[in-house]
């Protein structure tokens, strides 16, 4: 029978991928009454709590607590040498994973949406079929359709590393192994996260990143910073790195630099960048265009070319943070519901949880000073606060940019323990276009981490 023969179901709404922003909108639509297919390939309740920021973090809490047990006795405490249990580690990041896929799962069917297991391919406008995982096919088409399929990690092009079956972000979430040598490819803030969790973990890690600097869109200060606490907790960090080759000879793998070196490790964690997961999803029959790399295109309301379909989240070219995802959810929803919501003008915060964590939002000096602004720059270092010293935990950099006509805070990016708590009081104020001088003068709570904005707010440097 062909698809045209076949009975074809419409709903109101018709979700092709459960991330964040899908599964939010699809459960919101169906409680409210609406009629909705939501199809997902394979992880319930979408990347993030599969094998992203969920396990990531949760893994990043072990490390830290490693290091922590490590100088314990900075705190008046003898815990000896920390021993890292894999099962006991792949368990702790199973549990937490498992029971927000099984919270996800109740929350799907109880919202009274139609949760399907399978693979969508567009057949027509707003029109998919689905092979479901029991073997039988459906065809939906939804009254609207939001695109919501996410990225995979991206292998770059580099002679034999794909054969060289490289780590990905999501594959070293299964924790076959602590390896004893890892090499990452990339000092983005995936790469670096991961650099810093296993080198906790008691792996010899090499960070290659082929800028001059990690983090090679923050300023170099902060950049220095983080890269120098880094290289204390026994990462190894190489910029300018070119890579020519990868090849792997049984359980070893060898990276060949363009300088002439060779670097040998365990494993070689490939960390450069995600891919649009929009193969095979037939898009251009559903008349939704996409990019060169294959990111579907959106205006500023986060609608395609093809009339009453979206795309939110990754695949949009949003960018990659959940958060991001959910306020994509939010515009979407007002959208289809005869709103004009945008994506203009989103302030969007990005945090890295290294240890010292580095927390960020608006604008870079650098990017301040491009826009031909008068700005002032503060400086604070963390072992200023008094909560760092009680933690004995100092390291760490705060940066704001601050605009000198109007007094509104343009950036700040804020390197130290428990940043991306403090970051929203930041965030919260550049909402309310407040002038610094609310966060320096205003009554914060002593001793915590946030009090440190009176002090930053008073440090300038320019």
């Amino acid at each position: 029978m062909s698809v045209t023969e076949k009975t074809v179901e419409d709903v109101d709404l018709l979700m092709v991928g459960g991330g964040k922003a899908g599964k939010t909108l699809a459960m919101d639509i169906a409680r409210a009454g609406g009629r909705v297919v939501m199809v997902e390939r394979s992880m319930i309740g979408g990347t993030c709590i599969n094998v992203a920021c969920i396990p990531t973090k949760t893994l990043v809490t072990s490390a830290r607590l490693a290091r922590r047990a490590a100088s314990a006795d900075s705190l008046g405490l003898q815990l000896g040498t920390p021993v890292i249990d894999l099962g006991l580690l792949r368990a702790h990041k199973e549990g937490v994973v498992s029971d927000m896929v099984q919270l996800n799962l109740r929350q799907f069917l109880d919202s009274g949406m139609d949760f399907v297991l399978g693979t969508a391919r567009f057949v027509a406008e707003r029109t998919v079929e689905i092979e479901v995982i029991d073997g039988s096919r459906r065809v939906v088409r939804g009254a609207d359709v939001v695109i919501n399929t996410g990225t995979t990690p991206h292998i770059a092009a580099i002679p034999g590393l794909a054969e060289a079956k490289p780590l990905t972000s999501e594959s070293i979430m299964d924790l076959r192994r602590i390896p004893e040598r890892l090499i990452v490819l990339g000092g983005g803030y995936v790469g670096l996260e991961f650099a810093h969790m296993f080198a906790a973990f008691g792996s010899q890690v090499t960070v290659l990143e082929r800028g001059t600097q990690l983090l090679p869109h923050e300023d170099r200060d902060i950049a220095t910073a983080l890269t120098t606490y880094l290289q204390e907790d026994g990462v190894e960090l190489i910029t300018d790195a070119a890579v020519e080759k990868v090849l792997r000879e049984r359980d070893t793998v060898n990276v060949l630099l363009r300088d002439g070196r060779t670097l040998t490790a365990d494993d070689v964690l490939a960390a450069t960048g995600r891919d649009p997961a929009t193969p095979g999803l037939g898009l251009d029959t559903a008349g939704v265009h996409t990019d060169d790399r294959g990111f579907v295109r959106v205006d500023d309301r986060l609608a395609t070319h093809a009339p009453h379909t979206w795309a939110v989240g990754d695949v949009a070219g949003s960018p990659q943070f959940t958060h991001v995802s959910l306020d994509d959810y939010r515009i979407v929803k007002a959208n289809i519901n005869g709103g004009n919501r945008t994506t203009v003008g989103r302030l969007v915060p990005w945090n890295l949880f290294t240890d010292p964590e580095l927390a960020r939002v608006g604008l870079t000096e650098e990017q301040a000073r491009a826009t031909g602004r008068a700005i002032r720059v503060a400086k604070l270092p963390v072992k200023a606060i008094p909560r760092a010293r009680t933690l004995r935990d100092t390291r760490g950099l705060w940066k704001a940019v601050v605009d000198r006509d109007s007094e509104q805070i343009l950036g700040v990016a804020l390197l130290g323990p428990e940043s991306a708590e403090v970051l929203s009081v930041v965030q919260t104020a550049m909402w309310a276009q407040m002038p610094f001088t609310r966060l320096r003068d205003g009554m914060i709570a002593h001793p915590t981490m946030a009090e440190g904005l009176n002090a930053l707010f008073a440090s300038w440097t320019d």
